[in-house]
């Protein structure tokens, strides 16, 4: 096998790898009537004189909305809304506010996603409810089935009774896909090719060896002797200890290697090898670098194999909902999570597609979960129609370029990976440096995350599942607020609103939120005169926080801190910029993390 570190990454943009012929014609679809076609030029815009603008009159338009939110200064020029609206992906990779033509100019890459028509929606079942209880099993697969699920992932054994989990399961229509634990990859597979026996398996059935098992051998030459594939090349588990969009891809290429190399001195070249893998790769709710980072994996697994000396082998991709962007608090936000991300997965040409349950974290998926999971998809695309169109982000100035950034950051992380004789030493500390950022984003609250940082409840009530152990070697977003809201402190804050209702009530409920997202809870004064009015109101609390506005501040702020001092109160916020008279402050861009455990602290 070539060495696909000295391979370089660039090739002609082409429309190889996409569906059609090679003249660029797309299968598929009608036939476009010509006479329906307008003149070149001819789609002017109603109202020319008025709409017709250009870039300028954009970045005036954006420049005035940004000066007025304090985002830029009056004498900054109006194009630099573009470094202002610019975010910074984990691996560093930019991300503008609009695609423009020239962000596409300079791309190289081709490979897009090929898969024409419906994705395959596959649900999950974890080992232990194999094991736990089969009957159970058993109910929820058919109810799958029953659902619209194509295919089935098990978490299954050697030991898995067959017979019983998969009775009235039409194994020629369903495909099966394994995911044995480690050291049992081929008595897993023997057990279910013994099961089945002579029986026709369908397209998509997978053995589910991992690229370091130590049977990869033997189960990938019984995967091709049974004409199924063989090899899970399995990306999320290190998403789910909190590696960034490359680093994932980065791993996926080089295991691939890995696996690669292993079957080929073994005899088996790496054109049938190619045959009978699969990638596997976690989906976020940030839909553009989720879509980008599929698109991306085709191409940078597309050049390993052209390095390796195959051409034009197909790319199998099953995508899976992020682990770590759920949440067990607010457990229902997690529907809206998993939607974008299965929507990115199928706009980025996946072939499979898992939509994790809703109340996966909180325990065993039950019925309901499992039904809205597999509806995400089939409502994606049976009433949104999604699956319609092959590679529907193609073209977009936008998703190109993140996608070849994508792809060229990958291939960057394949090198590092290769160099360091893939030593998980090593690719360990890169990820704790990403899972560093991440933390200090999501405690700054500069990535938020909706119901835990954002706009918490504490009134809600949890529902109950039963507990497993799929998530153990899950590291949310959100740890370090679930932490607090596991363990909320016995006494709540005084809110000391300063001022009537409209004028306290915008820090207030910031205040209220920031406090909530440690799973503090507030007891409100009410509209208030002056220092008398809180001090009547307050109940002893030994945390204090003063929310209102500046004028009222700086009219009556430090006689209210005073008198609630008096009062009693050992520790007083304010809601806004630092003042000399509290004790510390909640303002936007604050690390809530730290604030809250100060907070917490002050109440034990």
């Amino acid at each position: 096998m070539a060495d696909v570190t000295t391979a370089p990454y660039s090739a002609p943009m082409t429309d190889e790898g996409a569906a059609g012929s090679a003249d660029g014609e797309v299968a598929g679809g009608l036939e476009d009537p010509g006479s329906l076609q307008p003149e070149q030029g001819g789609l002017a815009l109603a109202d020319p004189e008025h709409d017709d603008h250009d870039r300028t009159d954009w970045e005036a338009a954006a420049a005035a909305v940004l000066r007025k939110a304090k985002r830029l200064r009056d004498d900054d020029p109006d194009d630099a809304v573009w470094a202002r609206l610019t975010r910074t992906t984990l691996d560093g990779i930019g991300v503008g506010p609009l695609g423009t033509p020239e962000a596409v100019t300079d791309l190289t890459t081709a490979g897009r996603p090929t898969r024409s028509g419906d994705w395959d929606i596959r649900s999950f079942t974890d080992r232990a409810a194999l094991v736990d209880d089969p009957r159970a099993a058993h109910e929820h697969l058919l109810a799958d089935l029953a659902g619209g699920v194509n295919s089935l992932w098990l978490q299954a054994g050697p030991s898995t009774d067959w017979a019983r989990l998969l009775e009235e399961v039409l194994l020629d229509l369903a495909p099966v896909v394994l995911e044995p634990a480690p050291g049992e990859a081929l008595a897993t597979a023997r057990a279910f090719l013994d099961h089945v026996g002579d029986a026709d398996l369908a397209a998509g059935t997978q053995l589910g060896a991992g690229p370091d098992d130590e049977d990869l051998v033997d189960v990938a030459r019984l995967a091709a002797e049974r004409g199924v594939l063989g090899l899970v090349v399995d990306g999320t588990r290190t998403h789910d200890r909190g590696a960034s969009d490359a680093q994932e891809l980065g791993w996926v290429l080089a295991a691939g290697v890995r696996a690669l190399r292993r079957l080929e001195d073994a005899g088996i070249e790496p054109a049938q090898a190619a045959g009978l893998v699969e990638l596997r790769l976690a989906v976020t709710d940030e839909q553009l670098t989720a879509i980008a980072k599929l698109r991306a994996a085709r191409r940078a697994w597309a050049r390993v194999l052209g390095a390796s000396g195959v051409e034009d082998a197909p790319v199998r991709v099953h995508a899976v909902t992020s682990r770590p962007m759920m949440s067990r608090y607010d457990p229902h936000v997690n529907m809206l999570r998993t939607t974008v991300a299965a929507f990115a997965a199928g706009v980025g040409g996946a072939e499979a597609v898992t939509v994790l349950p809703f109340d996966a974290p909180l325990g065993r998926p039950e019925a309901f979960g499992r039904r809205i999971a597999r509806n995400t998809s089939a409502l994606l695309i049976s009433e949104s129609h999604v699956a319609k169109v092959v590679d529907p982000a193609g073209g977009s100035y936008a998703v190109e370029r993140l996608t070849d950034d994508l792809a060229v950051a990958a291939w960057a992380e394949l090198g590092r990976i290769e160099a360091e004789g893939h030593d998980p030493a090593a690719y360990d500390a890169r990820v704790a440096e990403v899972v560093a950022e991440r933390d200090r984003q999501v405690a700054t609250r500069e990535r938020p995350l909706t119901g835990l940082s954002e706009f918490p409840s504490l009134s809600l009530e949890q529902p109950e599942r039963a507990p497993y152990d799929a998530w153990d070697a899950v590291r949310p977003w959100g740890a370090a607020y679930e932490a607090m809201r596991d363990d909320p402190p016995a006494r709540t804050v005084f809110l000391a609103t300063l001022g009537p209702i409209a004028a306290h009530t915008a820090r207030a409920t910031f205040a209220t939120n920031l406090l909530a997202a440690g799973g503090v809870g507030v007891d409100v004064a009410g509209p208030t005169e002056g220092p008398d009015d809180l001090v009547a109101a307050y109940g002893g609390q030994p945390v204090v926080c003063l929310a209102g506005a500046d004028g009222t501040y700086d009219e009556w702020g430090e006689r209210a801190a005073a008198a609630l001092r008096e009062a009693g109160a050992s520790y007083v916020v304010v809601a806004g910029r630092p003042r000399d008279w509290a004790d510390d402050d909640a303002a936007m861009g604050v690390d809530a993390v730290e604030f809250l455990g100060r907070v917490r602290e002050k109440l034990s």
